[in-house]
């Protein structure tokens, strides 16, 4: 993402980094933060966090001159700014729920998630039920799976977490995740420990996979945009900028920018589905 050179930009860099750490405390200690820094901030899901910095790369450089600023801290922690206003527009990864659906919201795009192995894994797909038996350590061993004799090491998203929330919603159901997972604060944090273990198991937002990770089939169907778009791959959920009220200003411009062609362009070779028909590359 372009950032501002010199002095100024280390200042808005501190700043940045004090207002994303302040997402994740206590997202009330965000209240100097939209005051003190111009332009746009978008603050949030860490699944969406990668795409609007994208997003954010490409208008700034459309609109030289202009301000967008994006911080993670999770989907709870973005709705809760949008509410109280400390940022202009919060980025979800989940649907949200009946007390956040006074919000103005609008979703940017689809997203697949996957079940990520180590690439040395010679599983290649797995049920939901035992996925499910993984995560809640009814099933401890990859043996027990076609797997090598080995431990499975669980890894798992933080409370708050919009991806975290999709995954219990849309596979776990009524089932706790063991308390014995490893908890990891981002999708890339959970991509890096699967790459550097083999006996790892995660989920991950599908956009996000590369080659150091491996997706498994789940039920038997290929994880790809086109099985979720036809609605044959189950695990999917919507990404969403939310706000107190209809944005307005560099606001309002952003989010128009999001959802004209060229962004939605932009967001499918990223590896999104598209909320607008036609823009698939």
């Amino acid at each position: 993402m372009k950032r501002p050179n010199g002095s100024v930009g280390i200042l808005r860099r501190i700043g940045a980094v004090l207002c994303a750490v302040a997402l994740l405390v206590a997202p009330a200690l965000l209240s100097g933060c939209s005051r003190t820094q111009a332009g746009t901030i978008l603050a949030g899901s860490t699944s969406v966090q990668p795409f609007a910095e994208v997003l954010a790369e490409e208008y700034m450089t459309l609109h030289p001159g202009t301000s967008i600023d994006i911080q993670g801290g999770g989907s709870a922690a973005g709705i809760m700014a949008a509410q109280n206003g400390t940022a202009d527009i919060g980025m979800s990864s989940r649907s949200l729920n009946d007390t956040e659906k006074g919000l103005w919201s609008v979703e940017i795009a689809r997203d697949g998630l996957a079940i990520v192995v180590n690439p040395a894994n010679p599983v290649q797909g797995l049920t939901t039920a035992q996925v499910r038996d993984i995560y809640s350590a009814a099933v401890t061993n990859w043996s027990q799976l076609g797997g090598h004799d080995a431990k499975i090491h669980v890894i798992t998203r933080e409370e708050g977490s919009g991806t975290r929330s999709a995954f219990e919603s849309l596979l776990m159901g009524k089932v706790q995740i063991t308390p014995k997972a490893i908890v990891q604060d981002s999708n890339g944090a959970v991509r890096q420990l699967v790459t550097d273990d083999p006996d790892a198991i995660g989920f991950i937002s599908l956009g996000l996979v590369t080659d150091k990770v491996k997706a498994l089939d789940l039920d038997g169907v290929v994880p790809t945009d086109a099985h979720v778009v036809d609605g044959t791959y189950k695990l999917s959920r919507p990404f969403l900028f939310v706000a107190a009220s209809e944005p307005t200003g560099q606001a309002k411009d952003f989010v128009d920018f999001t959802l004209s062609a060229a962004g939605q362009k932009m967001l499918a070779t990223e590896g999104l589905i598209p909320a607008t028909v036609g823009a698939m590359p």
